[in-house]
C-alpha cells in the first residue's frame, strides 16, 4: 500500500468503481436477505437481478464484473496516455502494463486458493475474476499503446467478430459445429483440455482462456470511453451525451446480434460485451454528468471511499474475518432486532465495519495499487 494524490482524478469513476465494488462488499446480500423477511415486489425484482444467469441471458448482477474491466479501461488515456504526453517511453509504460497485469493474475490465483497455501494441482483453480482483469488489461493497453483511435475501433471489431466465428464454426468433440452449450462449446472444450487444476464449473471455467478474446474488448470500450472524456474539443455536457447514446447504440447491437449469437456471461460472448459494455457506457455518462459536470460530488462521497480502495476491500476477505469484526462491534444491533431481522443487519454491520475501515485509509491516504 502506498499514499497517493486524490486531487487530480476523474471523481466521477472512483465514485462508480465505488458503486460497483459495493455489491461485491455485501450489498447483495443485503437484498438476498431482505428477500427472505419481505414480499415487497421491490426487494424480489432486486434479489432476481442480484442472481447470475444460469447460462444465456442477462440480468443486472452480470454487469458487476464486466464494469470494473471497462472501468479499467476508462482510465487508461488518463494514466498510460498522460504518461506518454509527458515522454514516458512507450517500453517503459509497456513494462508497467505487462507487470501490472501478470500481478493481477498471480493475485488472482493466490486469492481463488487461500492464499500461500500447497494444496495438490488438481485442486487449484488457475482462472480467477482478478485473472481477467488483468488479462483483459493487459492487452486492451498494449493495444492503446500502439493503435491510434481509429485502429482501437478495428479491434474491437475484430475481435468481437472474430469470436463470433470462431465459436459458429468449431465445437467440442462429438457435437455439432456452433454448439454453445456447456459441455458442447469450442471455448470450455479448450480450458478442458488446456488449463491444469479444476475448474469452476468442472467442465467450463467463466475466467478461461479463450474467453478472454471478448473481454479485451470490453476494455477498449472502457478506453475509447476515456478517449472522449479526455477530448478537449468538445463540452462536458455533449461528451455525457455522446457517451450515453454511444451506450444505447450498444445494447440495441447486443440485442440483434443475441438472436444468432447469444448474450452470455460465461462465455462472455461478442452479444455480451456490447451488452454490458453498453450498459457501462450509460452508467458512466450518468455519473460524469451529475458529479463531474453539474458538480453535485457530495452523495457521491460514500461511493468514492470504496472505489479509491477497490482491490483492497475485495482482497481483504482473505485475510480479515469480517463477521467476526461487524459482530464485536456492532452485534448489539442484531440482537435488539431479533429474528427474522437480525440476519438482516448482519448483513448491514459487515457493510458498516468495511467502510469505516475504507474511510480510515481514505483519510489517512493509504491505497492499495497495483
Amino acid at each position: 500500500m502506498r499514499q497517493t494524490n486524490v486531487s487530480n482524478r476523474l471523481y466521477s469513476l472512483d465514485a462508480l468503481r465505488g458503486f460497483d465494488m459495493l455489491w461485491i462488499m455485501g450489498a447483495d446480500r443485503l437484498f438476498h436477505s431482505l428477500s427472505k423477511v419481505t414480499d415487497n415486489s421491490i426487494i424480489q425484482t432486486m434479489n432476481v437481478q442480484l442472481e447470475h444467469v444460469a447460462w444465456n441471458g442477462f440480468v443486472a448482477y452480470d454487469m458487476i464484473f464486466p464494469l470494473f474491466i471497462f472501468m479499467a479501461g476508462v482510465a487508461t488515456p488518463f494514466s498510460v496516455g498522460n504518461a506518454l504526453e509527458n515522454g514516458t517511453p512507450k517500453k517503459q509504460l509497456l513494462y508497467r502494463v505487462i507487470k501490472r497485469g501478470l500481478l493481477l493474475i498471480l493475485l488472482g490465483v493466490l486469492y481463488n486458493n487461500g492464499g500461500f497455501e500447497i494444496k495438490p494441482l488438481a485442486e487449484i483453480r488457475i482462472p480467477s475474476v482478478l485473472g481477467r482483469i488483468g488479462s483483459a488489461y493487459l492487452f486492451a493497453n498494449i493495444i492503446y499503446l500502439y493503435a491510434g483511435k481509429k485502429a482501437q475501433q478495428i479491434w474491437l471489431a475484430a475481435l468481437l467478430l472474430g469470436y463470433w466465428m470462431l465459436l459458429r464454426f468449431t465445437s467440442a468433440p462429438g457435437f455439432e459445429l456452433g454448439n454453445l452449450t456447456m459441455e458442447g462449446n469450442f471455448v470450455s472444450y479448450v480450458d478442458r483440455l488446456l488449463i491444469p487444476g479444476r475448474l469452476h464449473l468442472t467442465v467450463h471455467d467463466p475466467e478461461g482462456l479463450l474467453s478472454t478474446i471478448p473481454a479485451i474488448g470490453t476494455g477498449l470500450l472502457g478506453i475509447m470511453t476515456g478517449n472522449v472524456l479526455k477530448n478537449h474539443t468538445a463540452t462536458p455536457t455533449k461528451k455525457a451525451i455522446g457517451i450515453f447514446m454511444a451506450g444505447v447504440i450498444s445494447v440495441t447491437l447486443a440485442q440483434l446480434w443475441n438472436l444468432v449469437f447469444p448474450i452470455n456471461k460465461n462465455l462472455w460472448t461478442s452479444s455480451f460485451t456490447l451488452q454490458a459494455g453498453g450498459w457501462s457506457m450509460m452508467l458512466m455518462a450518468i455519473f460524469y454528468y451529475i458529479i463531474d459536470v453539474r458538480g453535485y460530488q457530495k452523495w457521491a462521497f460514500f461511493f468514492r471511499v470504496i472505489g479509491m480502495n477497490s482491490i483492497l476491500i475485495y482482497l481483504s476477505g482473505a485475510v480479515i474475518k469480517w463477521a467476526y469484526a461487524s459482530k464485536a462491534l456492532l452485534g448489539w444491533m442484531e440482537q435488539l432486532a431479533g429474528p427474522p431481522f437480525d440476519a438482516v443487519l448482519a448483513v448491514v454491520s459487515i457493510l458498516i465495519v468495511k467502510w469505516i475501515f475504507l474511510y480510515i485509509m481514505y483519510q489517512k491516504k493509504i491505497f492499495l495499487k497495483i
